[in-house]
């Protein structure tokens, strides 16, 4: 695993490059992959990368593996594409026919009856990016003061990325399928915590940027906008966090001052405070990898937190007064 879990310089681990350099070399139907059922979410992950790959998935039985989860986890869209090794179990039956014959029953089941992700539900590297922002602390829970003045149950503090590398370029690699469905000629994020994941994004994609400064410069050159950049071109707006959208409308201010298009905002968590119906009223779109509310979903659904935090940040979002402790 030590070479396996690499990250890549794009934030990608090394076995999910792997998986999908793998399903582009199969061009006559003769490559497969392993991935241990015994790892659920990195079996979903080669899965996702190589959607078409046959996968051998040992491990389900006597090593732990769970079959459901493991069908669940590794099967194509097809219904096909996955082999289970169950030797041991096999092996040790008092009738390996009838074991055979059961095992055949129960996977035939779980392919029968394919689950559906419940609204919100978040899957594969999302789950896990979620999982690792709460461990590092850039997600906290208790009584903290917002710009505005409100009390909050919740903070997000995204800039403690930049001591956390590998989740730094987990969380830049997120904001990736969005991006993919924009047109846009440079990235703008705006500081402070989002330069740190605009410049990896960058880096990632290759893609040139510039940020507005939040500060003009009373020396030098006085730029409001750092960075090359030509009159007219378009530029897609990087932020960590979308609450009202004001801090937004400032930058876009700046950048449309010194004659950048901007239509669209792309932000790793929507606070769902306002922010994109205040964008849309002035005819730009918001765009986040997740909606606070199911953060608290898969968080609350996990145990990672408490039904009682669940719930006051639930009612705070939806303006009500905080629950008496």
């Amino acid at each position: 695993r030590d070479l396996q879990d690499l990250l890549l310089s794009g934030g990608e681990p090394l076995y999910v490059r792997v998986a999908r350099e793998a399903s582009s070399w199969n061009r006559a139907d003769n490559l497969g992959l392993v991935a241990g059922a015994t790892d659920l979410q990195s079996l979903a992950a080669v899965r996702a990368a190589a959607p078409d790959l046959w996968i051998l998935a040992p491990g389900v039985g006597a090593q732990g593996g769970d079959l459901e989860k493991a069908v669940r986890a590794g099967i194509r869209a097809d219904g096909l594409g996955l082999l289970i090794t169950t030797s041991r179990s096999l092996a040790r039956a008092e009738d390996p026919g009838r074991e055979a014959r059961e095992l055949r029953l129960a996977i035939n089941a779980v392919r029968a009856s394919p689950r559906q992700a419940a609204p919100g539900e978040l899957q594969g590297p999302n789950a896990n990016l979620a999982d690792g922002l709460l461990e590092a602390g850039c997600v906290r829970f208790g009584t903290f003061t917002l710009k505005s003045g409100a009390a909050s149950p919740i903070y997000l503090d995204l800039r403690r990325l930049v001591s956390h590398p590998g989740l730094l370029a987990r969380a830049a690699a997120a904001y990736l399928p969005l991006l993919a469905t924009l047109s846009y000629d440079r990235l703008a994020p705006l500081p402070y915590a989002a330069l740190p994941i605009g410049a990896v994004i960058s880096q990632q994609t290759s893609r040139p940027m510039v940020y507005p400064r939040k500060e003009v410069k009373e020396h030098g050159t006085k730029a409001e906008v750092e960075g090359e950049f030509l009159e007219g071109e378009t530029v897609v707006v990087v932020d960590d966090v979308a609450t009202t959208g004001g801090s937004k409308f400032e930058a876009i201010e700046r950048l449309q001052g010194v004659g950048l298009r901007v239509l669209d905002v792309v932000v790793l968590i929507d606070r769902q405070s306002g922010a994109s119906e205040a964008l849309a009223r002035a005819g730009f779109r918001l765009h986040s990898v997740f909606r606070l509310t199911d953060l608290i979903i898969h968080w609350e659904r996990s145990g990672s937190i408490s039904s009682r935090q669940a719930d006051e940040v639930r009612r705070f979002l939806a303006g009500a007064e905080p629950a008496p402790r």
